[in-house]
Order: structure tokens, then sequence, then C-alpha cells
């Protein structure tokens, strides 16, 4: 009995360190930032499966949430309330494209990469609307720099 209760216990801690090693990244929805107007600050993340991001809304006007066909093929999406802040656990290793739904032809996009993604060529395929064409596309490019600079 003493063996079983002292496995349980152990069982029960890797549980627990395993949640306080997840990590949470901000993500602000600026209606200016350092890459100019209507933008996701930072716009490309890369986090680990189990980690959270939490999108805040620094005007009524932006939301977060997912877009079609830009996530794993077994991920939930998510679309967040206008002006309101939305915590997303990412558990599904993959490339996830994120949109302000009234900013979208503005170019209001971010790339959220977790783990090693396998839906890359299928998130690029994706099509975009106005100026989100763009920075999506400059979100991909730098993915080999930014997996570069991790080593």
């Amino acid at each position: 009995m003493r063996k079983v209760m002292t496995l349980a216990t152990i069982a029960v801690l890797m549980s627990v360190a395993g949640a306080a090693t997840a990590a949470e990244v901000e993500v602000k929805m600026l209606n200016k930032g350092a890459e100019g107007l209507m933008v996701f600050e930072p716009a490309l993340v890369k986090i680990e499966p189990g980690d959270t991001v939490k999108f805040v809304a620094t005007d009524k006007r932006h939301n977060a949430e997912s877009i079609k066909g830009m996530l794993p093929v077994e991920a939930t999406p998510f679309v967040g309330k206008n002006g309101e802040d939305v915590i997303v656990t990412f558990d599904k290793a993959g490339a996830y494209g994120i949109k302000c739904l009234p900013h979208y032809g503005m170019g209001m996009v971010a790339l959220i990469v977790v783990g090693t993604p396998g839906n890359l060529a299928e998130a690029k395929a994706v099509p975009q609307v106005g100026k989100a064409k763009q920075v999506m596309a400059a979100l991909f490019e730098k993915l080999p720099t930014q997996a570069a600079a991790a080593k």
C-alpha cells in the first residue's frame, strides 16, 4: 500500500511540475506598433505544445481568432470577442494563423508556431486578403531565420 501511495505522489508531483513549465506569452493587439498600424505585437511567436498565448485587446475594436485552414487538422478553432482579451492554450504542434477580423484586410495577422509544425505547406497555401497577404508571407519568411537563430 505504501508503494502505491508513493507512486501516486510522484505522479501528482510530475503532473504539477509539467504544468508549471508551460509558458504564457502575451501578444498585444495594437492600433499602432513598431511594424505599423493595426498589428499584433509580436506578430510571430514560437512556443511549445501546452504553452498559452494571451491576446491582449488594447482597443475595443480588436479581436483575435484563428484563420480557417491555418491550424493543424486536429486543433480547435477559436474566436475572441471584440475588445476582450483571449487566452488560448496551444496543445497541438503546428502553424496557426491568427487574425483580427475587423482589421484583417489591413494586415492585422499573426503566426503562432507550436513545436515542430507539420502543416506549414497547408498553412502557407491558405489565401489571405488585402495587406494580410503581404504580412503573412513576411511572417513565414522569418521562420527559417528564427529557427537558425534559436540553435
